[in-house]
């Protein structure tokens, strides 16, 4: 991957946002690690609107992170509400 997002990086997000720092499957800590990737990704394509790759890659993204936010708000209500808190997401 590229530099924004090195191994600690990660292991820090998994660890706020997940059971543990190694807790990589969990959907919170998922949604976590494709919020930060969609800021980075959300300001490169500002400063490059004709940079079309990013662009397909961010909005496959945030289909990833709204499939995973449905299928916590299916199966437990409470940990959705938590994670859009904790991230500070509009839905």
């Amino acid at each position: 991957m590229s530099e924004y997002l090195s191994a600690d990086k990660k292991q820090e997000i998994f660890g706020q946002y997940g059971k543990s720092n190694t807790d990589t499957g969990s959907p919170e800590s998922q949604i976590a690690l494709f919020s930060y990737r969609i800021v980075h990704l959300s300001e490169h394509v500002k400063a490059n609107k004709k940079d079309h790759n990013t662009q397909r890659a961010l909005l496959r993204l945030v289909g990833k992170r709204r499939r995973l936010l449905d299928y916590l708000k299916e199966t437990d209500i409470e940990r959705y509400r938590a994670i859009l808190k904790a991230l500070n997401l509009r839905r």
